[in-house]
């Protein structure tokens, strides 16, 4: 088995779940409130992984504002799509949101030189066509 076959299972499972939960926890709570309590709970694991790191995470001028950033931009969405979530259905809204990663891979074919094939281009363009018939 391929090393990283079990941790992308894992994201793909952890992910699924965490596309839902928030559908049942906006019921309850706010949006904003349920942001708080996420945040405590991914603060609960950066803690864990500070300790296998004995409290010396590496630091490089460079690195650490990218990291604070991502932080700010994964939580920014995350506020965003638990809005989302809790005024539209689950399915649409997971499984919208769920295609960031094409904006991801424009962003490093134009910016970080990274190739894609005649076939990624068009598996992109069914990914979009996708987009349009699910929000329809």
């Amino acid at each position: 088995m391929q090393s990283w076959y079990l941790p992308a299972f894992l994201a793909f499972f952890f992910w699924g779940l965490w596309a839902l939960f928030p559908k049942i926890t906006t019921s309850l709570i706010d949006p904003r409130s349920a942001l708080f309590f996420q945040a405590l709970g991914a603060f609960s694991v950066a803690l864990v992984v500070l300790a296998t790191l004995n409290f010396r995470p590496q630091l490089d001028a460079r690195a650490v504002p990218l990291a604070l950033l991502t932080g700010v931009l994964g939580m920014t969405g995350g506020i965003a799509y638990l809005y989302a979530i809790s005024r539209g259905p689950a399915m649409l809204v997971s499984v919208l949101t769920a295609l960031y990663p094409l904006l991801t891979v424009v962003l490093a074919w134009l910016f970080m030189g990274e190739s894609v094939s005649v076939r990624q281009w068009l598996g992109i363009a069914l990914a979009l066509v996708a987009m349009a018939l699910l929000a329809g």
